[in-house]
């Protein structure tokens, strides 16, 4: 055989050898990465877990209802952080100040009350993390809805700490379009 073919034939060999070794290192990342989902899904939930879970779920079915809501679990020195830029962005040091500075006057602007929908829920540890739209009918008759995300940290079954995140333009709007019934 000649050099030239000689040479060909190695680097068709070394051509082949690297999509054989790349077509076993994507299938070995992909046996990897299915096992690492198969032991998350297999992990469980702690006991505190689970009743911290429950008990937000609960609140949210409340809420959905018009029976209740999740407000109901805040400790009374509960502190509320919500965060961004939004006309309410602050940290509220109790139950009381965010009940009478953003909830009291955020229903006091809506015809017919905030219903959520969960996206999803999520536990670990103390913590709970919800993920939701909220949708209802202001008091001028346009819709406000939004998308929430509330990190939710519990003792006790009560909520102690919460920071919320949501989209602060539609907020904004809202709370400045729509003035607070009396």
């Amino acid at each position: 055989m000649s050099y030239t073919a000689t040479a060909t034939v190695r680097r068709q060999q070394s051509l082949a050898r690297r999509i054989f070794n790349a077509t076993l290192g994507i299938a070995a990342t992909i046996l990897a990465l299915g096992g690492l989902e198969a032991r998350a899904a297999a992990q469980t939930l702690t006991e505190t877990e689970r009743r911290n879970k429950a008990a937000v779920e609960a609140g949210f079915e409340a809420w959905a209802a018009g029976t209740g809501s999740p407000y109901d679990l805040l400790a009374d020195d509960a502190r509320w952080t919500i965060e961004g830029y939004s006309l309410a962005s602050k940290t509220y040091p109790s139950r009381e100040a965010f009940l009478r500075e953003v909830i009291r006057p955020f229903n006091a602007r809506m015809k017919a009350p905030l219903k959520p929908a969960i996206r999803n829920v999520y536990a670990d540890g103390d913590t709970v993390i919800v993920f939701f739209d909220a949708r209802g009918i202001a008091r001028d008759g346009e819709p406000y809805a939004n998308t929430y995300a509330w990190f939710l940290d519990m003792r006790d079954g009560r909520i102690v700490r919460a920071s919320a995140f949501f989209d602060s333009v539609v907020f904004n709007a809202f709370w400045t379009r729509v003035t607070p019934a009396d």
